[in-house]
């Protein structure tokens, strides 16, 4: 007689899995991962004009005479051109994954928590709703102030090419230039929520930290200077600065977190009673407080 495997698999409360299974769960939880950025990316075609607007507004805060536009435009418009005929099909998809994938951020990040949390403990799982919301809101405020210093940055590499220079930006390299600036500032906002995540699994306690702070600090710095697509002193500052502040709101929140912790195991351990700890006697027993009531009964035969 054939056994048939069962459409349901038994419930696994201890999370335990083999290799192949784990490569499963991931193939499924990447394929769930790339349906909703499809999906996203959909939004984003259809909203493509109005995004494009807004990521053309930096350019278009460049000084007129510095524009290649100004041969050919009037002061109020402000264009962009592409040359090779597939241009502006592939710009106009990848504007759409990446506001897609921008969109649906919360939806695809909670499928890759889904896929670590198996490996937690209860209590652990509970940070899922905290971690989306975080990483979440730590992204857009990197690329919120990404926008804002774009434009400062590309007056700062317009002009330093001196008077009687243009520059000639078409659609491909400008967007793409945009596009490369709004990621790396939105991950570079996600490094304090790893530190965080690391010491609420007891991977980087608060005494690391504070022994490595200078260090962390100088390597932002050397990081914001090689991660920064424009290079120059302005954008390396304005990333490393709020990343300063954010790693040292982190080795904070280590701090507070390590010293709960400790006062709870205190208060857990004082609970416990030691096999080596006495139990205590009560110093004046029933027996001797029937002497002092003048009884007369011989109690030195008691045990």
């Amino acid at each position: 007689m054939v056994k048939l495997k069962p459409w349901v698999k038994a419930p696994n409360p201890e999370g335990r899995m083999s290799v192949i299974d784990h490569l499963r769960e991931l193939r499924r939880r990447l394929l769930i991962v790339a349906i909703i950025v499809g999906l996203g990316a959909v939004l984003g075609w259809l909203a493509y004009n109005q995004l494009l607007s807004v990521l053309k507004r930096p350019y278009c805060e460049i000084p007129y005479q510095h524009r290649l536009g100004a041969l050919n435009q009037s002061r109020e418009q402000c264009k962009l051109f592409f040359r090779a005929p597939l241009d502006g099909f592939t710009i106009r998809l990848k504007v759409s994954v990446v506001a897609g994938a921008i969109l649906t951020s919360p939806f695809w990040l909670y499928q890759l928590w889904a896929f670590v949390t198996p490996g937690l403990r209860k209590h652990e799982k509970r940070w899922t709703v905290g971690f989306v919301l975080t990483s979440t809101v730590l992204f857009a405020m990197g690329m919120a102030l990404a926008y804002v210093t774009l434009a400062k940055s590309l007056e700062v590499l317009v002009l330093s090419a001196g008077d009687g220079t243009q520059a000639s930006l078409d659609i491909t390299s400008y967007i793409s230039f945009v596009i490369l600036m709004l990621v790396i500032f939105g991950a570079s906002f996600e490094v304090p929520l790893l530190v965080v995540m690391l010491n609420l699994v007891r991977i980087l306690p608060f005494s690391i930290l504070k022994r490595g702070q200078r260090i962390g600090i100088f390597l932002i710095f050397v990081f914001a200077a090689v991660a920064t697509p424009s290079t120059d002193p302005f954008t390396m500052i304005a990333m490393a600065l709020p990343m300063c502040v954010l790693f040292e709101a982190a080795v904070l929140f280590a701090f507070l977190n390590d010293r709960r912790r400790a006062r709870r195991q205190l208060a857990e351990e004082a609970a416990r009673l030691p096999d080596d700890v006495a139990s205590t006697v009560d110093p004046y027993p029933e027996q001797l407080s029937r002497l002092g009531s003048g009884d007369d009964t011989d109690y030195t035969d008691l045990p």
